[in-house]
């Protein structure tokens, strides 16, 4: 496949996600296998971009001594995704995921499986270890044609940027399931500082990436890519002018609304805390006479 049809974005849903953890955790206490490979079903929009929304599990064995040597069931896919057909029939093979945290000399072999199916399939490598909170599990790849030094094509990965999205029905299941582990309902003060402390942190190590950039490029050990520079361009623009004095008044307003909250809060805490101080003591008082 060439640059020119290489997707500009993968789009993973969370439903996909779920049902790899799944499969992972289905295969890995019965066997010692150390990953898993299924297929990747989706569409790819009219802007190239790949929207995956579902995935089913394959068939997979390799030889933990020489991993050229391995064994897909591609009838059993093609079975699976006939039944798949029935159900859904704008889905479409897109590709398919591996376990793990980065590709092995084999996938590109395996890759080829899947040009049977799709003119240019997207491997996604989904760690289901991955424990940061500031990064995605998810790493997107598809093959390109290069010219090796001794002059023969072969076929290497190239990354794709990768996002996770949801369908308002996911979002809904998303949240069913997170009650299961914490009750989002009674979601402590201290919890949702957590979340807007890991947020600024996410978006420090993005700034963080941004610098390191600009800097090779500066040093002129990195070609700039111009897409790259108009994105961050584009973040500049929208950036707030902090010396415009209707920004302030409104910055201005917004925290002493906020602050305005949190005083009203404390104070009628305050009140029944005192309410339910005198009850306890008036009652204490029936009981001695």
């Amino acid at each position: 496949m060439s640059n020119m049809n290489k997707p500009p974005l993968v789009i993973i849903h969370p439903l996909v996600l779920i049902s790899v953890v799944d499969h992972y955790n289905r295969i890995i206490s019965k066997t010692q296998q150390p990953r898993v490979v299924g297929a990747l079903l989706g569409e790819r929009k009219a802007d190239g971009v790949i929207d995956i929304t579902n995935s089913y599990a394959l068939p997979f064995e390799e030889d933990p001594k020489d991993q050229n040597i391995w064994y897909l069931d591609h009838i059993y896919n093609e079975t699976l995704f006939e039944l798949h057909r029935k159900i859904n029939i704008n889905e479409k093979i897109v590709g398919w995921y591996s376990t793990g945290s980065r590709f092995k000399p084999n996938d590109i072999q395996i890759n080829q499986i899947f040009y049977k199916y799709t003119t240019t399939p997207i491997f996604v490598i989904i760690d289901v270890h991955q424990f940061d909170p500031l990064s995605l599990p998810t790493e997107a790849y598809t093959s390109v044609d290069e010219i090796s030094k001794s002059g023969e094509i072969v076929q290497n990965f190239v990354h794709i940027p990768s996002t996770v999205q949801a369908f308002e029905p996911e979002e809904i299941g998303v949240e069913q399931l997170l009650r299961e582990i914490n009750n989002v309902d009674t979601q402590s003060l201290s919890a949702k500082a957590e979340q807007k402390i890991n947020g600024v942190k996410g978006m420090n190590k993005k700034i963080a990436q941004i610098q390191q950039y600009l800097t090779l490029i500066q040093q002129g050990k990195v070609k700039p890519n111009q897409l790259i520079i108009n994105n961050l361009q584009e973040i500049l623009n929208y950036l707030p002018n902090l010396g415009s004095q209707e920004v302030v008044q409104a910055f201005t307003t917004k925290n002493n609304d906020n602050m305005l909250t949190i005083y009203l809060a404390s104070l009628m805490r305050s009140i029944i805390a005192y309410h339910n101080l005198i009850n306890n003591q008036a009652q204490q008082e029936k009981k001695v006479k």
